[in-house]
């Protein structure tokens, strides 16, 4: 396999086909498929955290609603920073070395924030914290979407999303066992010590992406793991090329400014697509999974009941990654998010007419839950497939941070003024028209990628 210079016959497969034609193999893409999916669960524990946290919170330091919903907030915006920061670093320095910070950096600070005793210091503690969150989501899909092979991408990278149920049902669970056990609320916040550890896996047994290697021009490094790759998955070796690309600009202040040009250079339409999907779906999320315990609660259910229904609608959605993950390449990305984005939105708007009674708020819930991870998995699939290789990391970076700033300043909204105005039912109607319009805007100037070979 020892083709590689540009002159080669153009009649030789390139080195991005010849990983992307692999066969799928649990020790080799289904290894680095699980060490990104941990990290994925415990960044969906970590948020998940904040829902547990502001009723906690709000009653341990006699804290406003206005006051209680920067616990929130200030995570959502420090991910709002670190998605469009990490995305750029990630095409700059490398998908492995950027998703080891990423799990570092909000691990510690999460922890940290059970070492304070006042709201100032904790919110800028979740505000850092989510500086390392906001980066693992987008770091984390480029790393495993230029492993995967064409043929199961699609279906890799919306089982990906099967780890977020997993770890915000499990913030839920295990927060409300050590807070009723101990009853206290650090507890929860000094387990997130666990995804340090993660660190010395990403290290001992993930690669580097081939794709990002040849992108800065190191192609020994990058023949060495697609090398290793085709002998570990069974491959018929073969000759293959692989084309020297302009290496990115050096990492610097400025890089996040030419990455967000050249991100609207690619195709505004792809790009205004992305930001609107993003901000529309992941806000009414958010809103979800970190207001239900405390619009539980003041609808008058018990505390561990709040926070056990809240971990139950974030549970059953693993049931809705693995629909999705089965229908992603049937009805392809489009249609899919279409129907079931709008749908679980709907959802909460009955949700909101019918608080008062118990067993439809959990089929609700459930329900919510279950259609929300259907469609999630898929916008995640489908806007990191919109963007090449050079533009995936920064391209899903930046459509992610605008989610990240819709769902931060979407509750101080939702809660000071949407829901006391119009009433909760009419607060997630208005959610709901902008998922309508993302949807519609998406049908009409976005392609589809379902089957389609990534740049």
């Amino acid at each position: 396999m020892q083709q590689n210079t540009a002159n080669t016959s153009t009649a030789l497969p390139t080195g991005e086909s010849v990983l992307q034609g692999l066969p799928w193999r649990w020790n080799t893409q289904g290894r680095i498929f699980l060490i990104g999916g941990l990290g994925f669960m415990f960044d969906a524990w970590d948020v998940s955290l904040n829902g547990i946290l502001i009723p906690l919170l709000s009653e341990e330091w006699d804290l406003t609603p206005s006051d209680a919903a920067w616990i929130g907030t200030a995570n959502l915006i420090g991910m709002a920073v670190g998605a469009v920061m990490w995305g750029t670093i990630a095409d700059r320095i490398g998908r492995k070395k950027a998703f080891a910070w990423t799990l570092l950096i909000f691990s510690l600070f999460t922890v940290a924030g059970a070492l304070t005793g006042s709201l100032e210091w904790f919110v800028l503690f979740r505000f850092l914290a989510g500086v390392g969150l906001g980066g693992c989501i987008p770091v984390d899909y480029a790393l495993v979407g230029e492993f995967t092979p064409a043929k199961q991408r699609g279906r890799v990278l919306t089982a990906m999303d099967g780890w977020w149920p997993i770890g915000a049902a499990l913030a839920g669970f295990v927060s409300a066992w050590l807070i009723g056990t101990w009853g206290d609320w650090r507890l929860p916040l000094l387990a997130m010590i666990l995804p340090a550890l993660l660190v010395f896996a990403v290290r001992l047994f993930v690669p580097e992406s081939p794709m990002y290697l040849m992108r800065q021009g190191q192609m020994e490094e990058a023949r060495k793991v697609i090398d290793s790759m085709v002998t570990r998955t069974g491959a018929p070796v073969q000759a293959y090329t692989l084309e020297t690309t302009q290496a990115p600009a050096k990492l610097s202040f400025r890089a996040v400014g030419e990455q967000l040009r050249l991100v609207w250079a690619h195709g505004w339409r792809v790009t205004t697509v992305s930001w609107v999907l993003f901000l529309a779906i992941m806000t009414v999320y958010y809103i979800a999974i970190q207001w239900m315990p405390t619009l539980l609660i003041e609808a008058g259910y018990e505390q561990d009941q709040a926070f056990i229904r809240t971990a139950g609608m974030a549970a059953v959605g693993l049931v809705g990654v693995v629909i999705s993950t089965v229908l992603v390449e049937i009805t392809g990305r489009r249609v899919l998010l279409a129907v079931s984005a709008p749908a679980a939105t709907a959802m909460l708007v009955v949700l909101g007419l019918t608080m008062h009674l118990p067993v439809a708020v959990l089929i609700l819930l459930l329900g919510f839950g279950l259609v929300i991870q259907i469609a999630i998995p898929v916008l995640y699939t489908y806007v990191s497939e919109l963007y090449p290789t050079e533009l995936r990391g920064s391209g899903f970076g930046w459509a992610s941070t605008i989610s990240r700033i819709g769902a931060g300043l979407g509750p101080l909204l939702f809660i000071a003024w949407m829901e006391p105005t119009f009433g909760l039912a009419g607060a997630f109607g208005i959610c709901l028209i902008g998922v309508v319009l993302a949807v519609l805007l998406m049908l009409r100037l976005a392609p589809d990628t379902t089957a389609k070979q990534l740049d």
